[in-house]
């Protein structure tokens, strides 16, 4: 069997490679959803419709090393991941959710604990509620350490894709990029940067309702930029909506000391993860309106316009540095594995 018969770590990192995985050996498992957002859609969640509203549900599995790292760990990481990939789908009030865990034989007890009281305190920022749950345990080098399975459910009268972009449209990010992937991978290699790099994981269902009570039907795509950056959602977006996407290299919100981490090993903040951040679809005319009321909640103070959808050049990004034109290409995979 050849190496490329079998499934690398590449394909569990959120970009190209990840994507042509589901496409080819899963997407057949979804069956059809009519007036609603299922498998074959592969958005942030599954919305069903139920009378004059959609039920939407979404899961996510997380494992990160290190579990603990500056700004959080891996049970607000699963809260967070959770609660966002509903409010990505227009549902910003959680129903409920479920929590699976998965540890390994000899795991401290001390380290489980404060993993739960992490969750608890993200669940109480989200106005989330752990509903049911399910606990194995694995003999020793069966799992490595602990894996976190979140689901949740929630209900909306209006559904947000990631396929709703049409040229003239605004795209915003809710905040400055790169923060939870460099923090990672700095403290996983010991790096030493100067300053206070720190993840960005925090639930942002409540920031994502100002977005969506500022531009109501206006606000038309949303995405969480997690594994493979805002570099990937920039490219589904321009996939799904069949239209260009140009970024202002210029306006992209990066901390100094994530631009100074991303020039020592040579990566873009742009295709780094985050887990407290969201990238926006605007018509033009509300852009202003949604961007002023992200920049008052306290997790969308460094929210900016960051580029538009174009005719030209359907399905590529094309980043404006200023200077000139550049292609983003879409990676293969996220740069570090193991990190959400």
């Amino acid at each position: 069997m050849s190496a490329a018969d079998r499934v690398g770590l590449r394909h569990g990192a959120g970009g190209r490679a990840m994507r042509r995985l589901i496409e080819e050996v899963f997407l057949g498992l979804g069956g059809p959803v009519e007036d609603g957002v299922g498998l074959a859609a592969m958005d942030d969640g599954a919305a069903i419709r139920v009378g004059d509203q959609w039920v939407v549900m979404t899961t996510d599995s997380h494992v990160v090393h290190p579990r603990f790292f500056p700004g959080g760990d891996i049970g607000r990481l699963s809260i967070s991941g959770c609660v966002n990939d509903l409010a990505m789908m227009g549902a910003t009030e959680p129903l409920g959710l479920t929590c699976a865990v998965i540890i390994e034989e000899g795991f401290p007890r001390e380290e489980l604990e404060r993993i739960r009281d992490s969750m608890q305190q993200a669940c109480r920022e989200s106005g989330a509620n752990i509903v049911t749950g399910d606990t194995k345990v694995m003999g020793k080098g069966e799992v490595d350490g602990i894996v976190l399975n979140t689901a949740g459910f929630a209900v909306t009268r209006r559904v947000v894709t990631d396929a709703g972009l049409r040229a003239g449209d605004k795209l915003i990010v809710t905040g400055a990029i790169g923060d939870h992937g460099m923090a990672v991978m700095t403290r996983r290699h010991g790096l030493d940067i100067e300053g206070d790099l720190r993840s960005d994981v925090a639930p942002i269902n409540r920031l994502v309702r100002a977005a969506l009570d500022a531009g109501g039907d206006d606000v038309v795509a949303m995405k969480d930029p997690t594994r493979g950056g805002v570099a990937s959602v920039l490219h589904e977006f321009a996939e799904k909506g069949k239209v260009g996407v140009v970024v202002d290299e210029q306006s992209l919100p990066v901390h100094a000391e994530v631009r100074a981490a991303g020039e020592m090993l040579g990566i873009d903040p742009l295709v780094v993860a985050n887990e407290g951040k969201a990238v926006i679809g605007v018509r033009a005319g509300s852009a202003e309106k949604v961007l002023a009321a992200l920049r008052a909640h306290p997790l969308g103070r460094e929210a900016a316009i960051i580029g538009a959808a174009v005719a030209e050049r359907p399905g590529q990004v094309i980043v404006d540095t200023g200077f000139g034109r550049r292609l983003l290409a879409e990676i293969e995979g996220e740069p570090l594995p193991r990190i959400c």
